[in-house]
């Protein structure tokens, strides 16, 4: 089966006003009367209303079609109006969806779910966003093992409620205080970005070693977790060396703790295989999953093992429940998501069309010197923009705004607007749509080039 429609294969960009257009401004204008501040920062800096979306693209109030490398931050893994999708969800809400109790639409999507998770994890519990699924996972951990500390790595990212802020790996965590006690965190294998100034292989996993002694020297001997993303989003779509998941693994047992795979971002076929830890061979003790797996349906979930999921107080009746969390409509979701990424070779999809990305990414680097840094797994693709390639000073606010604002200009959305430059797009992209956008940023890069001061500061 092909990768959903001709209609939404053909979409590229076009586009008809200035950026944004008068429609959009409008749009946006009314509903920042009443919108509190702290909206996601790529809205607010687009500008932009959207009226429809197709595959992977998408058209705003004013005509403009974008080819999107944004994908809600990798959530639409379908694209947009997925037919398939569209009509499960309309079907089920016709009839019922609302509950926890057992239905026909729960009991087979559920089986499939169980089929695709990996390893022994087939039991799993369904919430409605990343930082309950993760909530969840830690209330898990400290059932099994009767401890309550975790570890979590620089750069991570899990949430933003109160139970799993202090995991947040950078600064945004900042004026939040007192973050929850028996948290600790240590260096993640940013190899571009190494913190200790080593160059792998011959730095032999250094990383992992200074985090055995940060937990050894800062904890009370606690250890209920170690939690960490096979590849991380938020800090730039960053890619470690193959071997950093099991030393990770084998630091949770050497604490007597379980490893926790947060798969929200690289799960289900995102990095060109169906999950993030496939690509280092680790079988972690639980997963969490979410985004891609409902395809913008506000699901996400716990994989865990019949073992695990026996240990209380968790496995206590309501103890791992969620209101929402697993309703038919959501189960619905999750079940044609999945369906619809096997019979359409989207996980094949996600491998082929990035490595034609990573390849153009790469010709990108060759031929603008502030572009440091070229990373990426299946369609989870980073780059660091810089200054000084030897320095590795970050472009300025100022330029990286300018290089998202012209791209929008020329019909691609895009995480650029910061030095680290994030690329995730819906796993239904085709060749001629990745190669469109590709054209866009090496436009965008021109002009940065020929008319910005790249090389100034803030």
């Amino acid at each position: 089966m092909k990768n959903q429609s001709t209609e939404h294969q053909a979409v590229l960009p076009r586009m008809r006003t200035e950026i944004p257009g008068p429609k959009s401004k409008q749009i946006f204008e009314a509903e920042e009367r009443y919108l509190a501040p702290g909206r996601q920062r790529i809205s607010q800096l687009a500008g932009l209303a959207f009226e429809r979306g197709s595959g992977a693209t998408l058209t705003d109030v004013d005509g403009n079609t974008y080819v999107d490398f944004f994908a809600g931050v990798a959530v639409a893994s379908l694209g947009h109006a997925h037919p398939a999708l569209a009509q499960a969800l309309a079907d089920q809400a016709n009839r019922l969806i609302v509950g926890t109790f057992a239905t026909p639409e729960r009991a087979e999507n559920f089986e499939r779910l169980s089929r695709v998770a990996p390893g022994k994890l087939k039991r799993h519990h369904l919430y409605s966003g990343g930082a309950e699924a993760v909530e969840a996972a830690l209330r898990l951990a400290r059932s099994v093992t009767k401890k309550h500390e975790v570890v979590s790595f620089w750069g991570g990212f899990h949430g933003k409620t109160a139970g799993v802020l202090g995991l947040i790996g950078d600064e945004s965590k900042q004026g939040y205080g007192p973050l929850m006690a028996g948290r600790y965190q240590a260096p993640y294998a940013d190899c571009y970005r190494c913190p200790f100034k080593m160059t792998y292989p011959e730095c032999g996993m250094f990383c992992v070693e200074f985090a055995s002694e940060q937990v050894k020297r800062s904890s009370a001997g606690a250890i209920a977790a170690v939690i960490a993303e096979p590849m991380q989003g938020t800090a730039g779509n960053v890619i470690p060396p193959d071997d950093f998941m099991p030393a990770v693994k084998q630091m949770a047992r050497d604490n007597g703790a379980l490893l926790i795979a947060d798969e929200m971002i690289t799960g289900f076929g995102r990095t060109g295989k169906w999950w993030g830890v496939e690509h280092s061979a680790t079988e972690p003790d639980i997963v969490t999953i979410g985004k891609g797996m409902g395809s913008g349906f506000p699901v996400s979930g716990v994989l865990l093992s019949d073992e695990l999921g026996r240990a209380e107080p968790f496995g206590k009746p309501s103890a791992s429940s969620s209101s929402y969390g697993g309703n038919p409509l959501a189960a619905v979701a999750v079940g044609v998501t999945i369906r619809t990424i096997e019979q359409e070779g989207l996980v094949e999809n996600s491998r082929r069309i990035g490595e034609l990305l990573l390849n153009r990414l790469m010709g990108l680097k060759e031929k603008y010197e502030f572009v440091g840094d070229v990373r990426g797994r299946g369609l989870l693709l980073g780059m660091d923009l810089v200054r000084d390639r030897r320095t590795k000073e970050p472009l300025s606010k100022p330029v990286t705004e300018a290089i998202f604002k012209e791209s929008l200009r020329r019909g691609l959305l895009l995480m650029g607007y910061f030095p680290r430059v994030r690329i995730n797009p819906p796993l239904v992209i085709n060749a001629d749509q990745a190669e469109a956008g590709v054209a866009i940023l090496d436009e965008v890069f021109a002009h940065v080039r020929d008319h910005l001061d790249w090389r100034a500061g803030e």
